[in-house]
């Protein structure tokens, strides 16, 4: 009996001396920074949804349009619960978030994972490290992507504030496009007949299409202001196929961060912002309600020769009003438009871009590698590929529109690159021979060559753990100049400079910006120009890179890197998990 009372009063020393360590040291556990693990669950299903007077049954997450917003805080896991309830396959990005050593949770279908298939569940296992900001999630299979997405939001660890003013309000802006008809069947269609597919019916601010389209005055955003106050708009395009140009009547607003990195503010009336990147900007409000309502408004900047949706989508920014001049008189007040660029004004992007900066200061350091490994020089475009003995395709010859990176069009593998690597299992997958360099030299941004056929295959690029790798990508005029978002994941990267018309290795070099570069995770190739950039292979695993407008990620302008693990213990990619879905 002794010894239970004797062990029972140590439990109870033992317990008051933990609560005085947890109660007394808060802030040693915080000095740790150890986050918290935050659950999710994600029920897909279809939903009825009515918009410009039709309803169509869409696949949502929750059967909420737009999908649920994620908050985290820098340092927490993040445990999400896919479970698939529609005829679909599917599976869900975490569109900019690193994957440090988690690639089996970053979400591609056939690159990272099988898809989730009817009737089955799988569990998105990551922790966010050294990261916080604006960035979203979104289907990664076919175009499920139109209607299956929302925010993600990660705020500073605690105690950490933004480097600009803490704002009144924080609001997401979420940019979409619609369609009347059904999504799927748009892009299969395309795929089987080999024609561009139909454009989109209509553009979307947090899902609602607004005043200027027919039969949807009702489905409007509208964003109620205080006088005064500052809000952080946390913008984020997640349309498919267009880039969008965006302004605030009247208003000017202040970036503060791109891609979940902070820059150097700078005001601006426009944002440009491609399809998978997210910016951050601050609204003033005017110091008194004026006497009107001011037009939220987005539409596209399209540079191909391919027919675009030249629509513009409009939200509305209303002041709140005081008590007594609500009383006075409710008069409807009248709405200012919104002045955009012209569609294909591509010098006003490229404007836009060179003045996005990373802060480089002691606490947001820019850490681009003085060093290069490895250097890669890859074409993006536009080409045709031959169609099977057994498909009538409307190209000349039985050919039709293909893209391609390096002139290879991607091949999407029946099983999982991730899980052929690390198993060992590539052949008869992938093989390793993706070219380092345009297989033949032509003027890219002049006269086409006269053959434009592309090659096909499912090649990727192997870098050992820790490469220092610097990437030029060069638009090409073949069936049109046209800008491209491409997106790595798995690292962010730095912008060292961009230009119009070929890159020069002996010239543009020199103009690299090695000392505040943007950091990003999706970066426009101008239309008819260059961009290059520099990340560092430090995460195993393998990482897709592709263009983000859904149209010629279809038609193939996508490869894949492929980092060896690295000797050290947390240089290698954890196993896969039990629940990862079967091919």
């Amino acid at each position: 009996m002794g010894s239970v009372l004797l062990t029972s009063s140590a439990f109870f020393r033992a317990l008051f001396l933990a609560l005085c360590a947890v109660w007394l040291l808060p802030d040693l556990a915080l000095a740790k920074h150890a986050g918290i693990t935050r659950h999710y669950k994600f029920n897909i299903r279809m939903q009825n949804v009515t918009r410009l007077c039709q309803t169509k049954s869409i696949v949502t997450v929750n059967g909420q349009f737009p999908g649920p917003r994620i908050i985290a805080r820098e340092g927490d896991r993040l445990l999400i619960k896919v479970v698939n309830h529609v005829q679909y396959n599917v599976t869900l990005h975490w569109h900019g978030i690193r994957q440090l050593r988690t690639g089996w949770a970053d979400g591609p279908a056939y690159i990272t994972q099988c898809p989730i298939q009817t009737g089955q569940s799988y569990v998105y296992n990551f922790t966010i490290t050294g990261q916080r900001g604006t960035l979203f999630w979104h289907a990664h299979i076919s175009w499920l992507r139109a209607t299956l997405y929302g925010p993600i939001v990660i705020l500073p660890k605690r105690h950490a504030s933004f480097p600009f003013p803490q704002p009144f309000k924080e609001v997401p802006i979420i940019f979409g496009e619609w369609w009347k008809a059904d999504t799927e069947t748009i892009i299969n269609q395309a795929m089987a007949t080999g024609g561009a597919p139909n454009i989109s019916d209509a553009f979307t601010i947090n899902g609602l299409p607004g005043p200027s389209y027919n039969c949807s005055a009702k489905e409007t955003f509208k964003l109620k202001v205080k006088p005064g106050k500052t809000y952080l708009l946390r913008l984020i395009n997640a349309a498919l196929n267009d880039e969008l140009f965006f302004r605030i009547a009247n208003h000017t607003v202040t970036v503060v961060e791109a891609d979940a990195v902070y820059v150097k503010p700078f005001k601006t009336d426009i944002v440009l912002i491609t399809p998978g990147q997210t910016t951050n900007v601050l609204l003033k409000a005017k110091s008194k309600a004026p006497g009107a309502n001011f037009a939220l408004s987005a539409r596209p900047y399209a540079t191909g020769i391919a027919t675009f949706d030249n629509t513009t989508t409009i939200g509305i920014l209303e002041y709140e009003k005081s008590a007594s001049a609500s009383n006075s008189k409710n008069k409807k007040l009248p709405l200012l438009k919104a002045k955009l660029p012209q569609f294909n004004d591509s010098t006003y992007a490229m404007k836009f871009n060179q003045k996005l900066r990373s802060l480089a200061t002691t606490k947001f350091p820019v850490k681009v590698s003085k060093n290069v490994d490895r250097r890669f020089f890859f074409t993006v475009g536009l080409g045709i590929l031959p169609c099977s003995q057994n498909q009538t395709c409307q190209g000349p010859n039985n050919t039709r529109p293909a893209a391609a990176v390096n002139n290879v069009s991607f091949v999407q593998p029946n099983i999982a690159l991730l899980q052929a690597h690390f198993f060992n299992r590539s052949k008869g997958v992938y093989t390793t021979n993706f070219p380092a360099n345009p297989p033949f030299k032509f003027n890219y941004t002049g006269t086409p060559p006269r053959n434009i056929m592309l090659d096909s295959g499912t090649k990727v690029v192997v870098l050992p753990f820790n490469t220092s790798v610097e990437l030029v990508m060069q638009d090409t005029s073949i069936l049109g100049a046209e800008s491209h978002p491409l997106h790595l994941h798995g690292f962010n990267f730095f912008v060292l400079g961009q230009g119009v018309g070929n890159f020069d290795p002996k010239k543009d070099p020199a103009k690299f910006n090695l000392v505040d570069p943007a950091e990003r995770n999706t970066v426009g190739v101008p239309s008819g120009g260059w961009v290059a950039i520099r990340f560092l292979a430090d995460n195993p695993g393998v990482w897709f890179m592709h263009c983000h407008l859904e149209v010629h990620t279809s038609w193939g302008l996508k490869m894949a890197w492929v980092v060896n693990d690295g000797k050290g213990r947390k240089q290698k990619l954890l196993p896969p998990p039990a629940d990862l879905p079967k091919c």
